[in-house]
């Protein structure tokens, strides 16, 4: 349990993890600079407890607000805070004491996020929009996977030349070039569930599954997506009308038009993490 001077859990404030959990190294830097036609890996992070690599994590391009989902094994929507938490982008690099589990490490980065950025935060209840995932009106457009359930998805994964990933996995790729930046998401093996949470990452709200669909599928989504703070870093040509690209749908659309999904407008009332102090540039390593 997180240290609290408090015995409700309602109201208390959560500035560290445990005392005493710490990464071995951590480097925490501010990401470069993001150019016109760069391809970018927006994560999840590499590395870890499970992987190939378990005593090293690196994590490119990464928000804060992606760290505290991590470290506090919350969704994104569950998450309270100035808008920057998912703007403002850092390169994170950290070694790990031999044999730390998943649980000790999410300590390690609750520890890391208030000693680096001086997050201070405590819980709320809170009624907000969600949106309900249910059957679109001609039936999904999933298509059932043959992987094996069983398989290790290998660290990243990566895709491979013919944009099939290897394994199981869900992979998110931005490309920067063109009028608007891109989104192309691939999917092997995945339940709904890990559709559900993509979804609520990006819409930044919950999404909750209502198919009734249990089994593990493999599907693509290609979507315009929101990125703020992201797209003014690769401007517009001078000549907007000779660009023969046209925008793709945004992600509510895309998920109707290519996955025979339907998102619903409902409201739930949920438990957040409130971000009462944090700092944009982390100090030095």
């Amino acid at each position: 349990m997180p240290v609290c001077a408090s015995l409700t859990v309602l109201g208390c404030v959560l500035a560290f993890g445990q005392g005493g959990s710490t990464f071995e190294v951590a480097s925490v830097k501010l990401s470069p600079p993001i150019r016109r036609g760069d391809r970018v890996y927006f994560g999840p992070a590499r590395g870890g407890p499970g992987t190939p690599d378990p005593g090293r994590i690196t994590w490119t391009y990464a928000t804060l607000r992606n760290l505290l989902i991590n470290a506090y094994s919350v969704e994104s929507y569950q998450i309270s805070g100035p808008d920057w938490l998912g703007i403002e982008r850092y390169d994170v690099t950290v070694t790990l004491p031999s044999g730390a589990t998943k649980e000790q490490v999410n300590v390690m980065w609750q520890n890391l996020i208030a000693e680096r950025f001086g997050v201070v935060l405590h819980h709320e209840s809170k009624e907000f929009q969600v949106e309900e995932l249910v059957i679109a009106k001609n039936g999904p457009k999933l298509k059932e996977s043959t992987e094996d359930p069983n398989a290790t998805p290998p660290d990243g994964p990566p895709v491979l030349k013919n944009g099939e990933l290897v394994g199981p996995g869900l992979v998110t790729t931005i490309m920067m070039g063109g009028p608007r930046p891109t989104a192309h998401s691939v999917a092997k093996a995945q339940p709904l569930s890990k559709l559900t949470t993509m979804l609520g990452n990006t819409l930044h709200r919950p999404v909750l599954d209502k198919t009734g669909l249990t089994g593990k599928y493999d599907f693509t989504l290609d979507f315009m997506p929101d990125l703020p703070g992201v797209a003014p870093l690769s401007p517009p040509p001078a000549n907007p009308a000779n660009d023969a690209s046209e925008p793709g749908p945004d992600l509510t659309a895309a998920v109707q038009q290519q996955l025979g999904l339907r998102l619903v407008v409902s409201k739930a009332r949920l438990d957040v993490l409130v971000i009462d102090k944090a700092q944009k540039v982390p100090t030095a390593n």
